[in-house]
């Protein structure tokens, strides 16, 4: 009887150590797809606010060194607000999220395309408004809960001609009122707080407010919700309206407003 039993424990024993190992639990992995970068690149020609610095890069060292190795190191400077850029909610909102406190989750998730660009090259002063948010909605459905909203309006082709891109190329004050580009409308970012729960929204151009503005109200409206804004993003001509994944990571900087971001997309691979 005792040789018996330990003949079927042992049979019980190779029979689990031998279950293929696909039945264990799997932790989830990417989907497959193509990466996009929707970040311009930082160099001398980065396009600024007309009052901001603009990027500069200073070497410290490049060659060879005394014992014979090559090294290079620099030091860059810039303003917050420039170039491909996050603006954290307390730019516009006191009291709001600064760029070390945004949730990663309103950073990183499912994204949409919201393409106006046919408007917009036709009119610098375009402005996105509900009409165009309910018109993707008939195509698309329901903007979904908690989604990275990514406006086109094409001007990203532009760069980095500060006049054809944001309507000047002139420094200072002065430069503000010169400045055109498409934006989002007030009410429409109303809209989007109050009709929609969205965690982000970006565009392909210097403003999430277009640029005849003068009190930013769509900034004032997205940041009392917490809800960051990207700018001056690239490529979006090559993301489709859904479907799509999107990582924003910027410079971690403590009690920032705003500051460089790095942003890239994921194209889920049409089954």
């Amino acid at each position: 009887m005792a040789k018996r039993l330990c003949f079927f424990i042992a049979l019980f024993c190779g029979l689990v150590s031998c279950m293929p190992y696909a039945e264990e639990k799997q932790p989830p992995r990417f989907p497959k797809g193509t990466w996009v970068d929707l970040s311009h690149a930082f160099d001398e020609t980065t396009i600024y606010w007309p009052t901001a610095d603009g990027f500069r890069l200073d070497t410290v060292f490049e060659g060879t060194t005394d014992s014979g190795f090559y090294y290079s190191a620099y030091n860059y400077c810039a303003a917050e607000h420039g170039g491909t850029h996050l603006d954290a909610p307390v730019h516009f909102a006191e009291g709001k999220q600064a760029m070390h406190e945004i949730p990663l989750e309103h950073l990183i998730g499912d994204a949409v395309v919201v393409d106006v660009s046919e408007n917009a090259l036709k009119n610098p002063d375009f402005q996105v408004t509900v009409a165009d948010f309910e018109a993707w909605e008939k195509q698309h459905g329901r903007l979904p809960e908690g989604a990275i909203v990514l406006l086109r309006t094409g001007y990203s082709r532009y760069w980095p001609d500060r006049i054809r891109y944001m309507g000047t190329d002139e420094r200072g004050p002065a430069a503000v009122a010169k400045l055109h580009f498409p934006g989002l409308h007030p009410a429409a970012a109303r809209w989007l707080t109050t009709e929609r729960r969205i965690h982000a929204i970006g565009l392909d151009t210097p403003s999430i407010d277009y640029g005849q503005s003068t009190l930013f109200e769509s900034h004032q409206i997205l940041f009392q919700q917490n809800i960051p804004a990207f700018e001056n993003l690239a490529n979006l001509d090559k993301l489709p309206p859904t479907g799509l994944w999107v990582a924003a990571l910027p410079m971690k900087i403590k009690h920032g407003s705003g500051g460089p971001l790095r942003i890239v997309a994921l194209v889920a691979d049409v089954k």
